[in-house]
């Protein structure tokens, strides 16, 4: 009997395919597109997230990040736990509620986990320096702003005022208010978060032609503000030569990158090992990095579980992670 080879093409043509196919879904396999959360894109955050996409699509192999325009730290938190982003913007005061399931999280925490803090961002209050407030105590019945209303600030300082028994008489409104009713006496002063360890652009505009001080904490309401508000930092702020400011310490807040609980522990250590040894890309976007080391910063500031990923890289730099950073 005579054989056509006609008769076994397709089977070939059908093996031919599936080994494709196969070979084809490995390759998909080993690649890992990932998307990153963040705030709204005119925020200099936003481009320090541009630049870290940058990092990781260009020296992690397999990866490929793509950023995304979010509502920032409480957006991108459930947007992870809906596993609709991969990475993201948050703030420390904020993923520690989320992680204990407090506060906003109340009976829905959410497992994300920190991977590094890139900023600190010290809560600062700012006084105009005639009003002749020289301490917390002396805004009792004064009138001041707790922050941006609506803002993460406001809620913050509200809360730390009620836990130092501190009473001003509270005005609201948006940051262009509040600095025209400062320069114009209306209200004694406002806090406000820094850039990083500096003043913030709004702050620097009032000093230009009104002199200011900055409220600094005692020894007795940092220690009652590290025990009942553990989300929080106690900021030290070294004297500033520039605006002829002292040393003073406030709290604040870090701002970094957590990513879901499903995140590759090998690809989330690949990602901040190239992320904290990075030393031009990210201060070009973000000038407050430079000089910045960010595993350093990242254990002197967090209040939440580290990634294991960022764990593994931290503990490979010989540093020590705390027993309250390691998740259980």
């Amino acid at each position: 009997m005579k054989t056509h080879p006609s008769r076994f093409k397709p089977a070939a043509l059908i093996l031919g395919a599936s080994l494709l196919t196969v070979f084809h879904g490995a390759a998909v396999a080993q690649s890992s597109r990932l998307a990153i959360g963040t705030t709204s894109s005119s925020s200099s955050h936003y481009g320090y997230f541009v630049a870290v996409s940058q990092i990781v699509n260009s020296r992690v192999k397999g990866v490929d990040t793509s950023v995304v325009e979010t509502g920032a730290t409480m957006d991108n938190l459930r947007r992870m736990d809906r596993r609709q982003v991969d990475l993201g913007l948050v703030t420390t005061n904020v993923i520690h509620h989320a992680n204990a399931g407090t506060g906003d999280f109340a009976g829905k925490p959410s497992k994300s986990r920190l991977l590094w803090i890139y900023s600190i961002a010290p809560q600062n209050a700012v006084v105009r320096k005639d009003s002749g407030v020289n301490s917390f105590a002396d805004l009792a019945g004064k009138k001041f702003n707790t922050g941006l209303k609506g803002s993460a600030t406001e809620k913050t300082t509200d809360a730390v005022f009620a836990l130092l028994g501190i009473t001003p008489d509270v005005v609201r409104g948006s940051t262009g208010e509040i600095v025209d009713a400062v320069k114009d006496n209306r209200v004694v002063g406002y806090v406000k978060s820094g850039a990083g360890l500096k003043l913030d652009a709004s702050t620097r505009e009032i000093a230009t032609f009104t002199p200011i001080s900055v409220l600094g904490l005692d020894d007795g309401q940092k220690a009652k503000i590290a025990s009942a508000m553990p989300e929080l930092s106690i900021v030290d702020v070294p004297a500033d030569a520039q605006t002829k400011l002292p040393a003073y310490s406030t709290w604040g807040f870090g701002v970094g990158a957590a990513a879901a609980p499903e995140l590759d522990e090998n690809i989330a250590y690949q990602i901040v090992k190239a992320v904290c040894e990075d030393k031009d890309i990210q201060a070009a976007a973000f000038g407050e990095v430079a000089g910045v080391d960010i595993a350093q910063m990242t254990l002197k500031y967090a209040s939440s579980p580290l990634h294991p990923g960022a764990v593994r890289y931290f503990r490979e730099r010989g540093l020590e992670v705390p027993a309250r950073l390691i998740a259980p």
